[in-house]
């Protein structure tokens, strides 16, 4: 069995368009060999947004989808407080639910994998796992 991973939205995204990017090409592997794939609610929200499609949640032979769940105050202020703790080491993100996706990777110890450059910016000043690829 592989390493979990948590795919962020923009993984998600180039994997519905049927992108072919290394990290939406790892997110295929997992679905085809029926690894652990993670999601969190923000993850959820965000691609319905984009996409209008109905991720199941439920195991399934397809895909085998775990949702990451902490309360939902504990989630906000924890990602409030990465965010004011980034930007007090002068990194700035943009969008708050980088941090709020962040913050679930840290509380549950987890790769994150993805293609958006804002996470790059968690590099140094948190915790934070980022799968690299070369």
């Amino acid at each position: 069995m592989s390493e979990a991973l948590l795919s962020d939205t923009s993984v998600w995204i180039d994997f519905l368009n049927k992108k072919s990017t290394p990290e939406a090409d790892l997110l295929v592997h997992y679905i085809e060999k029926d690894e652990q794939v993670l999601l969190t609610p923000t993850i959820i929200q965000e691609v319905l947004q984009a996409f209008g499609k109905t991720l199941s949640i439920k195991r399934s032979k397809k895909y085998s989808l775990t949702l990451l769940e902490l309360p939902a105050v504990r989630a906000a202020v924890g990602a409030a407080d990465l965010y004011r703790s980034l930007r007090k080491k002068g990194t700035t993100i943009r969008k708050s639910n980088d941090c709020l996706i962040a913050y679930y990777a840290l509380e549950f110890s987890i790769t994150l994998v993805h293609s958006d450059a804002d996470f790059d910016k968690f590099n140094g000043h948190s915790n934070l796992k980022i799968k690299k690829f070369e």
